[in-house]
């Protein structure tokens, strides 16, 4: 059996080319000189601007309501995350084009600009509108409330029977959270009866003495209202409806149109309640739910996983910038160029006056885990002047999550820097009664490179950064599995003193090298500090390189193989997760942030911090396993 009648996008099969249907306005705009206010084809210029604002408008308003900024916003309705699943279905992707920009989807603003271009077409009046004439207000409010309003109410009940619903309708209510780009989650045939319904009050404001003015505003509040009522999180004062409550009928909450949402059977006004008041639809808890929502109790995060920026480029790759593009492994993509200027002055900003902040959550076993921000960039990690600052946001953080109850902090990449605090012990040290657990996860890291990576019978490495934190952790267990490890040092204090932790048997595994060339015989390299082109071209063809260092260093080498950062695999019953970790692809994290999170699962009540303890390697490796996270 075929699809519904206007149940699906016609032009859905066309992927980014979709867009080529706008050529046809635009060709005519430039060809008619519409930007010139004489032009004829004035009309056209100012119809596709219009489009334009209201493709913005859904993208603000889910900026504002992905913003999760600590301490966590009070009013979130839902206190779900929006998951890959959900993302996928609103925005219907089709093309790597189509998931870089949040806005692109925009199917039934291509469906309604259409029909506003044929009304134009229809009736010549309209495009000589005046810029601005309050005559026609009224008329468009009066038409709204008496035509609009009742109009909607009877169409969006008639789309709850039946045929209309199954076939139709199910798609708007197929997702756990609402959101802003919900809105235009629905199919063709409802949105032609939305555009005409917007039509009836914008063409008869028009014959009443309608303005170029009056269009933009009635569109672009119906545009606010719609995506307002899908933002999941409550705008208005409880006490707003208890001084002046006969508000309740006349607009409509986000809390009221999310039960809606949930029990499907209540709550179908377009705006205005009075409507449901009339038709006996409107839940009589709205308004308790409304109040309890605005006055908002914090959700405590059991995990937190404290991370940083990367650079410039990849701080536009979070949910309330672009939620579709953070939604996929980033990478520097043609759009993001433009926006580079608007992105290096925020990380002005944020050096300056910025806290740390909420990124994104989701639930595992039903508890909530959260990843927070320090706003720092990548560089300033390694700007001497910049230390102590860089401290004084980790400490704060930690703080934080120690008076909200926070379990467990797991400290991301550049936070754990050995110089930079001493993997997390100066925080410990200098805040000994700290409830919270510090974890900065390296136990799992090793793990990972060693016990996932590394291949069995392997029986030599060559490893550079071998006396750092990691790297000694990786030769004391590989030289205990009698694998010779070349640790490129030039310190031979730092190289004799993690030897002599070796058991005396094992000590004759472990060997200092100061030249590259040392390992040109040896294909199995573990990069634990940056190797330059020149470096790399020492190891023999066929080579793996095997990394830990930040950033991971460029694959120059085509005759090789270069592994990525440690990391792995959430657990299958993970919830609500819709955004990528960096450059990981979906439902991956660093081992990093692993390492904290099987801290939390199993209840470690030790802190996890500086040198890491190389016993303990495996028995947080099998944790790992058996809470279902597994290696990529």
């Amino acid at each position: 059996m075929g699809a519904a009648f206007l149940s699906s996008w016609p032009w859905d099969n066309l992927g980014a080319y979709k867009y080529v249907l706008y050529a046809p306005l635009v060709g005519k705009a430039v060809a008619g000189r519409a930007w010139e206010r004489a032009s004829p084809d004035h009309w056209l210029l100012l119809l596709l601007v219009l489009f334009g604002v209201r493709a913005l408008t859904y993208q603000l308003w889910s900026s504002f309501r992905n913003m999760p900024f600590a301490p966590p916003p009070p009013r979130r309705i839902v206190r779900d995350g929006v998951d890959f699943d959900q993302i996928d279905k609103e925005w219907n992707w089709c093309s790597v084009l189509c998931v870089t920009l949040d806005f692109c989807r925009d199917n039934f603003l291509i469906l309604q600009v259409h029909m506003a271009a044929a009304a134009f077409y229809a009736f010549p009046s309209l495009r000589h509108l005046p810029p601005w004439d309050a005559r026609g207000l009224a008329v468009a409010a009066l038409l709204h409330v008496v035509a609009t309003e009742p109009l909607f109410y009877v169409a969006h009940r008639a789309f709850h029977r039946g045929h209309l619903f199954s076939c139709y309708h199910s798609l708007h209510h197929s997702v756990k959270v609402p959101q802003p780009f919900t809105a235009g989650l629905a199919t063709p045939l409802e949105h032609l009866v939305l555009g005409a319904l917007m039509a009836g009050g914008g063409g008869g404001a028009a014959a009443a003495g309608g303005s170029v003015g009056l269009a933009f505003a009635y569109v672009l509040g119906f545009d606010h209202l719609r995506a307002m009522g899908h933002c999941n999180v409550e705008v208005f004062p409880g006490g707003l409806f208890q001084a002046l409550p006969v508000l309740r009928y006349l607009i409509y909450t986000p809390t009221y149109h999310t039960i809606h949402h949930t029990k499907r059977e209540a709550n179908f006004c377009l705006f205005m309640p009075l409507f449901d008041l009339i038709g006996g639809t409107l839940d009589a808890q709205s308004w308790e739910a409304q109040r309890k929502t605005s006055a908002g109790v914090d959700e405590v995060p059991e995990f937190v996983f404290l991370a940083h920026v990367v650079d410039v480029m990849q701080s536009l790759h979070v949910p309330f910038v672009l939620r579709t593009f953070a939604s996929t492994p980033f990478s520097v993509q043609l759009f993001l160029l433009p926006m580079w200027p608007f992105a290096f002055l925020v990380m002005l900003m944020m050096w300056a006056w910025s806290k740390p902040f909420v990124i994104s959550c989701y639930r595992l076993r039903a508890r909530l885990h959260q990843m927070w921000a320090v706003p720092r960039y990548g560089f300033h990690y390694f700007l001497p002047f910049a230390k102590d600052g860089i401290n004084k946001q980790i400490e704060l953080a930690i703080l934080r999550a120690d008076k909200m109850g926070v379990k467990v902090v797991s400290l991301a990449a550049l936070n754990k820097n050995e110089a930079l605090n001493g993997g997390g012990t100066l925080f410990v040290n200098k805040h000994p009664g700290l409830r919270v657990r510090v974890v900065h996860g390296n136990t799992l890291t090793a793990g990972g490179v060693i016990l996932n990576e590394i291949p069995e019978g392997t029986t030599e490495v060559f490893m550079t950064g071998a006396t750092s934190k990691l790297g000694r952790a990786i030769a004391l267990y590989l030289c205990r599995k009698k694998v010779r490890v070349m640790m490129m040092t030039l310190s031979t204090e730092r190289f004799q003193k993690i030897q002599r932790e070796a058991a005396p048997e094992h000590q004759q595994y472990l060997v200092q090298v100061t030249k590259y060339r040392s390992a040109q015989h040896c294909k199995t390299w573990i990069v634990g500090k940056w190797l330059s082109p020149r470096e790399q071209r020492w190891a023999p063809p066929g080579t793996h390189f095997h990394q830990f260092v930040v950033p991971p260093i460029l694959g120059f080498r085509r005759d090789c193989t270069y592994g990525k950062l440690a990391a792995m695999q959430l657990p299958k019953d993970v919830q609500g997760l819709g955004a990528c970790e960096y450059s990981l692809e979906r439902g991956v994290v660093h081992a990093c942030h692993a390492g904290g999170v099987v801290h939390f699962l199993e209840g470690y009540t030790h802190h996890e911090v500086g040198a890491i303890d190389v016993d303990r390697i495996d028995v947080v490796w099998e944790a790992a396993l058996r809470h279902g996270l597994r290696p990529v």
